[in-house]
């Protein structure tokens, strides 16, 4: 096994996940195997009970673990199915020790970080990098292994001390150091200056790590003389410092990567130069090219809790994103208006409405309102886990006649709960106990939209996080008023899909498709909202039915099963530039 680790310094946010998944994509397209691993120095066992506004959107593996949003970006570079055991985290490492000392694995020992908590960490890295990600039988040939925060961090010392440690012990031609660092330009002056990185990596050196590669983040690409300084500074060659300046959208930096020949300073680190070939990016440089030139706009309005912070709905926009460049569209996203006026504009201009995840009751009267525009205003809509339920409640509102209808989360007392706690849930342990993972999905309906996008399938495993479901008892008669629940689980009384047969495009998940929208294969669901909202859904429905090949899990009476997303053509960057409409649910209200 190969190891390539990525490390930041200087500031935070320079884009180490973007380069870890980047050079992770350069060198599968070597013909190399890759796997992916995201350390996380914060205490907390997994991202599932931080908000959204402290670390971005808790991203859902197929194993049910909530990680970290930069194994979402690895898994839509690579197109690989990662576990928990790929995210590790301080609050793992210690709780793993400390289990162990209690059940007497080091009796008669001081448990100290070193080497107890170090070696924890190299044994996690080694059964972590072994797990097969990409369907296919063994080990991966190298794994990107992204450590986060920056250089100094208190909280990082035990992983740099072990990685220190790792790196002696499985030899030079075995392990490769990526150090992403920051080359800034004073506006006075205009002069790129080279101080901080120098600082960042002595300090790299200081702990014992030397790093084979600099990617240097700025404004533009760096002088050979700034170049050359660098090189005499850091003890680097000068062929091994790449630039990863500003790009129109940030599919190009594989691309750079490539043309810097980033791939071959890493492959000779790792002793791979006579094994792997020369990259072949060609559909990606397509893509991107292609990209770049959408001019047809899609808007979309997002109606969230978390608009705030662009990275809390990272996935949803990336699936957005899937789907509109699938369809040649320019997506569209204009982020929080301030006043009701503002917001009910821009959600009367979109072209679709999409109601996000969420939890709490803030904003949900303005998702109830954008649910009822849409629903009257026959605008396409796709309401996802929370907006599923937000569309149920509004239509016992507004249809039934229940004006007190809500979800047991929201008014714990009220006589007519649509939305109820799930009967397995916990009410006093919040972490790791919601429904999690991928769990299948019975389409009931086989000539519903939802099958239809599926390509016909009967059922479909999607991922899940959620804690509080449709109320079964109230389903006969949501279904008598015109709703029609098409999508169950295996018992039949939970439910998955609701869609209403009356309207040109209105579906309602209880799953999160956006998980599994990957590059080049767009999620179904976001594919039909982009094609209902350009006026193309009756297209893509007669398309999506005469499909012979799905992307998915197997056959079931005769008919396709489907995993997740439809086959395509495009690929997605991690964080392309998004300018589109989203419309915060605070800024809708009576």
């Amino acid at each position: 096994m190969k190891y390539v680790l990525v490390t930041g310094g200087v500031v935070s946010g320079l884009g180490k996940g973007v380069t870890a998944s980047s050079i992770g994509l350069l060198l599968k397209s070597c013909g190399l195997r890759v796997t992916s691993i995201k350390i996380d120095p914060y205490l907390n066992t997994d991202a599932g009970t931080m908000s959204p506004f402290e670390h971005g959107e808790v991203f859902v593996l197929d194993d049910g673990g909530e990680v970290d949003l930069d194994l979402g970006n690895y898994e839509r570079f690579l197109d690989i199915t990662l576990t928990r055991e790929n995210n590790i985290t301080t609050g793992k490492i210690y709780q793993s020790v400390i289990d162990k000392e209690r059940k007497g694995d080091y009796l008669g020992k001081t448990v100290q970080v070193v080497p107890h908590i170090t070696d924890e960490i190299q044994e996690w890295i080694e059964r972590a990098a072994m797990i097969p990600v990409d369907g296919k039988e063994g080990p991966a040939d190298v794994c990107v292994i992204e450590l986060g925060g920056t250089i100094g961090d208190i909280e990082s010392m035990p992983f740099i001390e072990a990685l220190g440690q790792f790196s002696y012990r499985v030899g030079t031609g075995n392990f490769c150091l990526v150090h992403v660092s920051l080359v800034p330009v004073l506006s006075v002056v205009g002069e790129q200056k080279t101080k901080p990185t120098q600082h960042s990596v002595r300090g790299l050196r200081g702990l014992g790590l030397t790093p084979n590669i600099l990617a240097c983040r700025s404004t533009k690409a760096l002088d050979d003389n700034v170049k050359e300084k660098l090189s005499q500074f850091c003890h680097v060659p000068a062929e091994n410092i790449v630039t990863l300046y500003d790009v129109p959208n940030i599919w190009h930096i594989p691309l750079l990567l490539r043309d810097q020949k980033a791939h071959e300073a890493i492959l000779k680190g790792l002793n791979l130069l006579g094994i792997a070939r020369e990259p072949d990016l060609t559909e990606w440089t397509s893509r991107t090219k292609n990209y770049d030139m959408l001019h047809d706009p899609v808007k979309i309005a997002m109606v969230g809790k978390y608009v705030g912070l662009t990275d809390s709905y990272l996935s949803v926009l990336k699936a957005l994103l899937h789907a509109s460049v699938h369809h040649r569209k320019k997506l569209v996203v204009e982020w929080d208006p301030n006043t009701f006026k503002a917001a009910w504009n821009h959600l009367k201009g979109a072209d679709g409405i999409l109601v996000p995840g969420g939890f709490g009751d803030r904003g949900v009267q303005g998702k109830i309102l954008a649910a009822k525009y849409a629903r009257e205003s026959n605008v396409p809509f796709l309401g996802i886990c929370l907006g599923m339920q937000i569309a149920v409640i509004e239509y016992a509102r507004s249809v039934l006649g229940l004006h007190n209808a809500n979800s047991i989360e929201f008014d714990p007392k009220t006589s007519n709960p649509c939305v109820i706690f799930m009967p397995e849930g916990s009410k006093t342990r919040m972490g790791g106990t919601m429904r999690l993972g991928t769990r299948r999905t019975y389409l009931k309906v086989p000539d519903c939209k939802s099958a239809k996008l599926y390509g016909d399938a009967t059922f479909v495993d999607e991922r899940h996080r959620h804690r509080y479901e449709v109320n079964p008892d109230m389903i006969s008669e949501l279904e008598a008023a015109g709703m029609s629940f098409v999508g169950r689980d295996e018992s039949g009384r939970r439910m998955e899909i609701v869609e209403l047969p009356s309207h040109p495009f209105f579906i309602g998940v209880q799953f999160h498709p956006e998980f599994k929208s990957r590059p080049g294969k767009p999620s179904a669901l976001f594919s039909g909202l982009i094609a209902a909202s350009c006026g193309e859904l009756d297209e893509l429905l007669n398309k999506s039915s005469h499909v012979s090949k799905v992307v998915g899990s197997g056959i079931s009476n005769g008919k396709a099963t489907y995993n997740g997303h439809q086959n395509g053509s495009y690929f997605n960057a991690l964080n392309g530039s998004l300018n589109g409409v989203c419309v915060n649910g605070n800024g809708v209200h009576h």
